[in-house]
């Protein structure tokens, strides 16, 4: 395998690579359409290499999602798999995305720091998705939070 990778290329330590083989192979299994199956094998090719291209890394995302987010990886292989499931899933395209949103947040919400909080309150704005309200006597800041990421949607001055 070439040391070099492109910049939309991730390579997979050992136990991140094992893991992702098998839940592939866990899907692959079960798929019927002829177009998937073959994303599907590319992606265990891909695996099999060491690294996953753009095109791998977008088959495999929602593989990873759907698992973490059932508990299916904890639960087959314990914690240790599900933190090398997390670690590779934070590095493929939306768990950068979601990285950057709680940071843009973050940031957001240490402007309130040192102010006096006045009033707290979550909200469900829809199925899986919660807005949470901050206000002090200099303003209030909203964020969103689903599975798009978190989110400031709001500052009042």
């Amino acid at each position: 395998m070439s040391e070099t990778l492109t910049a939309t290329e991730i390579r997979l330590p050992e136990a991140e690579a094992e893991l992702a083989l098998a839940e592939a192979n866990a899907v692959l299994a079960a798929a019927g359409g002829e177009g998937y199956r073959s994303e599907l094998s590319a992606l265990v090719e891909a695996i099999g290499s060491g690294s996953l291209g753009e095109t791998e890394a977008a088959t495999l995302e929602p593989i990873l999602e759907l698992a973490l987010q059932t508990g299916r990886i904890r639960a087959i292989y314990g914690p240790p798999g599900e933190q090398a499931a997390l670690r590779l899933y934070r590095r493929l395209p939306r768990g950068r995305e979601l990285q950057r949103s709680a940071r843009e947040v973050s940031e957001a919400l240490s402007s309130l720091q040192g102010q006096v909080l006045e009033g707290a309150t979550v909200s469900a704005y829809g199925p899986g998705a919660f807005t949470l309200t901050l206000a002090t006597s200099e303003g209030a800041l909203t964020v969103r939070l689903d599975r798009q990421g978190a989110r400031v949607t709001s500052v009042e001055v």
